[in-house]
Parts: C-alpha cells; structure tokens; sequence
C-alpha cells in the first residue's frame, strides 16, 4: 500500500547503537535461611538446595518498599554510569509487585529522582529486566531518548504462600538498574523475545485482584513446577541460542552467561544446550538471592563486579523467562 502525506513531517534521529554505560544491583537486607523456611514448611537445607540450588534468599524489611528499593538501584547506576540524571529521557520500571494502578512505580521513582523524564512500567514477570533493556535499546536509536534508565525490582516476599511446600522457599526480593545510552558501536544486541499464553496458567497470582479484595486477602504466586521446569530448561535455552546467535557470536566468543535465577538446574540444563565452553563464566547467584523475578538478572551480575569476577567491555549473554509465559534474552557489553 502506498503512503502519501498531504505534508511531510520531520522524523526523529536516534544513535546508531547504543550500550550500557553503568549498572547496578540492590539486595535487601533481611536474610531468609534455608532453616527458617523449614519452621513454615515441612522440608530440609538438603531437599531445598538440592531442588533448587538455593541457600539463602534476601526478603525486603518493611522500609525496604518496591518504590525504595527501585530508586536506590537508579541513584548508583546514574552515579556509576557518569550521566547527570537531567539527561535521562526516558524511565522504564519492570514489576510485579507494584500493586497501585496508577501513578506507575516508574513515575514515583522519577519524582524520587527529581526527574522529569517520560515513566512507565511493563509488566513481564522474571523476563521484565531483559524487556526493559531491549525498550531502552530502541528509545535510544529510534531518537525517543539520549538516555534511559530501566529499573527491574521486586518484593516476591509479599506474594509468597508460605504454607506452600512448592513455592514457600523460592522467592526473593530486591531490585536492579542499567543507564542506556548511544554509542558508536553496538553495545546490546538484537533481543530475541515472546511469549506462550497457553501456558500461562502455570504461573499465576491467586486470586486476582477483584476477588481478592472482595476476600480481603492477599494474592499469592502459584506454580506448577515441573512443566515450568520442563519448558526453561528444555525451550527457553533454545531462545538464548537464537539470542547469541543473533548477536553474532560463537559460545567461545561469549565472557558471561546470566540466566534468570529461577532454578539452578534450568542454569545447568542451558549451560549443557548452549555448549558452553569452561572458558564462560556462569552466574549461580540464585544460591544467595533465591529467585527475585525481574531482579534476578541485574542483581546477579552486580554480585559478579563485587566479587571482580567481570569488567567492562566483557560480552555477557542474559535471558529472563516466567510467568506469561514469556521469555526475552539478548547479549550486552558490560558496563
């Protein structure tokens, strides 16, 4: 079909490329034993790692709020990335667990910020961190924004049955961000992206909202864990074989590997499809932190620079999957 405008307009000018220029991760401080969770369920250290990998998880205090916890993780990756926060353009919040519809969890951190930056949130579960920055990627080259700030943060804790053998020792809470910005080489690569909503009520927050409030009670997350286990570590690897490919690489051309932390056996299963080379370093962070959705990715690699395990200019390959079902993945430069 042929496009003719009665009066040409002019068209944004973006960056060819653009890159992450600083990144960072935030865990709360309240640390949730492998021990505790056994005094709600019926359960060991031993079945618990061996089931999931997980030790300890990081569970938010009652001042560690979604809304605190995202702009502590904004204020030290402006401050690591060098770029005064006035330049930010655009603020992109991924979460689950801001339960006011409106104003955006992402509007409430610009005013944090003291900006006045376009805000919004998405909502793509454990795959919200990889979403955020494939939008911060295109805002940046299409002329959208010079700079973005994509935040992924969560308080699972305040979701978490604890009375539920299956999902009372896997959630964690905390928060993550990554500054956006041009650059004359590219710094992110093509994100490789869907969904599966067939498959969606595998995980799924219980009951929903309006029958919730009717109850006067609080939603909880549910999993049917081993289709959920079955389609990460058997589908989603795939999706982050398309993503380093997409990217141009080889699996010995790649420094590091970031999986979401949903299970340390979905990390091996991937590590097995995608052949990875010994040279690769993978985060196993989940043992630490326990799986904090949209949080997960950017607090596993500030874990990587605190222990000086990774530098700048290393590729590092990242990949979300979870409730949706979605998934979302693509390789970038660190920072």
């Amino acid at each position: 079909m042929t496009f003719s405008p009665r009066h040409a307009i002019k068209a944004s000018e973006g960056s060819p490329f653009s890159r992450i220029y600083g990144m960072s991760g935030y865990s709360p401080s309240r640390i949730v034993t492998n021990e505790e969770v056994c005094t709600w369920i019926e359960s060991s250290d031993e079945w618990i790692r061996t089931r999931s990998g997980i030790s300890t998880r990081h569970w938010a205090t009652g001042d560690e709020t979604v809304e605190y916890m995202a702009a502590e993780a904004a204020k030290k990756a402006i401050q690591r990335s060098g770029v005064p926060v006035e330049e930010i353009g655009a603020i992109v919040v991924a979460s689950v667990g801001w339960f006011s519809q409106t104003p955006s969890l992402a509007c409430v951190v610009a005013g944090d910020l003291g900006s006045k930056a376009a805000a919004y949130d998405i909502s793509a579960a454990c795959a919200g961190f990889s979403y955020a920055i494939a939008q911060g990627d295109a805002l940046v080259r299409a002329g959208a924004a010079k700079y973005v700030l994509a935040i992924g943060v969560e308080r699972l804790s305040d979701l978490t049955n604890k009375e539920d053998r299956s999902t009372a020792f896997i959630f964690g809470d905390g928060a993550g961000a990554a500054v956006i910005g041009p650059s004359d080489e590219p710094g992110i690569g093509p994100v490789v992206w869907g969904s599966d909503a067939e498959q969606g009520h595998l995980i799924q927050q219980v009951p929903h909202w309006p029958e919730a409030i009717a109850k006067g009670e609080m939603p909880v997350l549910v999993m049917d864990g081993n289709p959920v286990f079955k389609w990460a570590a058997f589908t989603v690897c795939h999706y982050a074989e398309q993503a380093l490919a997409a990217a141009g690489l080889a699996p010995e051309e790649l420094d590091v590997f970031v999986p979401h932390q949903a299970n340390d056996r979905i990390t091996q299963a991937m590590v097995r499809t995608l052949k990875l080379p010994e040279s690769v370093l993978v985060s196993h962070n989940i043992a630490n932190t326990g799986n904090s959705s949209a949080a997960s990715i950017p607090m596993a690699i500030e874990a990587l620079y605190a222990d000086d395990q990774v530098h700048s200019g290393e590729t590092c390959l990242i990949i979300g999957f979870g409730a949706g079902l979605v998934y979302s993945g693509q390789v970038i430069v660190l920072p």
